[in-house]
């Protein structure tokens, strides 16, 4: 395990993260939604139907949320099940802190 990470110390510094196995796959879909970004971008400068530019921003959505996901199931099931298997208060830890970004991603 890496060094405790002084502002988060339940955080390790250098640790192995549950999406590292993945990193290539989110890297081109986060590049591919900058893509989309850049191309609401245009939308709007050229003036385009409301519409349109609503459609690109409900799949621009829709491909964020799907990297939350991916992020969220890799962080239960390599960081939390790590922690939990530890037991006390790392795994209290992890568990209140997945149970924070579960609802963060529930209202957003």
């Amino acid at each position: 395990m890496g060094t405790t990470n002084p502002v988060d110390p339940g955080r390790r510094d250098n640790a192995t993260h549950g999406y590292i196995s993945a990193k290539a796959s989110y890297l081109k879909r986060l590049k591919r939604i900058e893509g989309q970004s850049r191309g609401l971008q245009r939308m709007v400068e050229e003036e385009k139907y409301c519409i349109d530019i609503l459609t690109q921003i409900s799949a621009m959505t829709k491909a964020l949320q799907a990297v939350a996901m991916g992020l969220l199931e890799d962080h239960l099931s390599h960081c939390v099940v790590d922690a939990a298997a530890t037991g006390g208060a790392e795994s209290d830890a992890k568990i209140r802190e997945a149970t924070e970004a579960i609802r963060r991603l529930v209202n957003s």
